[in-house]
């Protein structure tokens, strides 16, 4: 498979070049999991793969819990849908609280100090209560938790999150919230630790693919031990692509940073900041500002590709402008 072949193929399994998807929900679930610690670009990078996506359609669904953000797979926060956040945390928080250990060893957080913490932030969230980082560091200090340093904190909120403790709860205007896990996510059916390797396999592979091994380890956050069983698990034919599609309705994007298209591969062209493609090739980099859209392209265009920035630019500002 040639390099044309490859970026074709993940433009398809990305659900780029064409997508039929209507709920941003089903975009989290096809894709396993989004990098979401830019909540703005991770929106984006939503609405980039359904058809006809609107900005408050993506807001709705992440107020009413339709998708999760949380900390999983590594050390930043996730898009995860709310069936998916338990196998998942069981599977990958261990190895992002390891990778995390001397950022908690620095602030003199072990697990006495966690389970005082995941104490006093789920007495203070009980009973349906959204609360603000603000409003929940209060509470910290209020019972004995030293909270006022602000990355001291932001290891307390990660490992109540790994702990299946918190999770994200609807945005109250601009200000993101948290809430109890248990509360804001049904109840669901636990999985084995292999049925959890082959399932997070197989959607890694059948959104992402054509990918490598070392990809899978980067992407997932696995050991490489796990990761090769994941895919002993799912199988052969779930890791290898035979068609490659032809139909490509989108063939530029405005990819937000931190987008799947780079940010799910450890060899990537392209870095992570916000980058314009075209037939799944980088030909520059983009900047909001304000209302405009400002555009750096890092070779000459023909008349149709530039054509194709126009689009694909339009695109992005109809999306900012949505309410529907």
């Amino acid at each position: 498979m040639n390099t044309s072949d490859v970026l074709r193929q993940r433009l398809h399994n990305q659900k780029l070049s064409s997508s039929e998807i209507e709920n941003p929900a089903d975009v989290v679930r096809w894709l396993g999991a989004v990098q979401a610690q830019d909540y703005g670009a991770a929106k984006w990078a939503l609405a980039l793969r359904m058809c006809n996506a609107t900005h408050r359609q993506i807001e709705e669904a992440f107020n009413e819990g339709r998708i999760i953000r949380t900390h999983l797979l590594r050390p930043t926060w996730h898009f995860v849908a709310p069936e998916d956040v338990r196998w998942l945390l069981e599977l990958t928080a261990p190895q992002v609280n390891r990778r995390s250990g001397s950022g908690y060893r620095m602030f003199e957080l072990d697990d006495a100090v966690f389970k005082r913490s995941n104490k006093i932030l789920t007495k203070a969230l009980r009973g349906g209560k959204h609360l603000t980082r603000t409003a929940l560091k209060a509470a910290l200090n209020k019972s004995g938790v030293a909270a006022d340093d602000g990355v001291r904190l932001a290891h307390i909120m990660l490992r109540a999150e790994l702990d299946g403790i918190v999770c994200s709860g609807p945005r109250i205007g601009k200000q993101f919230t948290y809430a109890l896990l248990e509360e804001r996510v049904p109840p669901t059916k636990p999985l084995s630790r292999d049925e959890a390797l082959a399932k997070l396999t197989h959607r890694y592979f059948r959104s992402h693919g054509p990918a490598t091994l070392q990809d899978f380890i980067w992407w997932s956050g696995l050991s490489t031990a796990d990761a090769k069983r994941g895919v002993e698990l799912a199988g052969e034919k779930e890791t290898r692509i035979t068609q490659i599609p032809n139909r490509i309705e989108h063939p530029c994007h405005l990819l937000p940073a931190f987008d799947e298209y780079f940010v799910a591969y450890k060899a990537r062209e392209g870095g992570l900041g916000p980058t314009i493609i075209i037939n799944g090739q980088t030909v520059g980099t983009w900047k909001r500002d304000t209302a405009t859209i400002n555009v750096n392209l890092s070779k000459n265009l023909n008349n149709s590709e530039q054509r194709a920035i126009a689009k694909a630019t339009e695109r992005y500002k109809e999306f900012l402008t949505s309410t529907r």
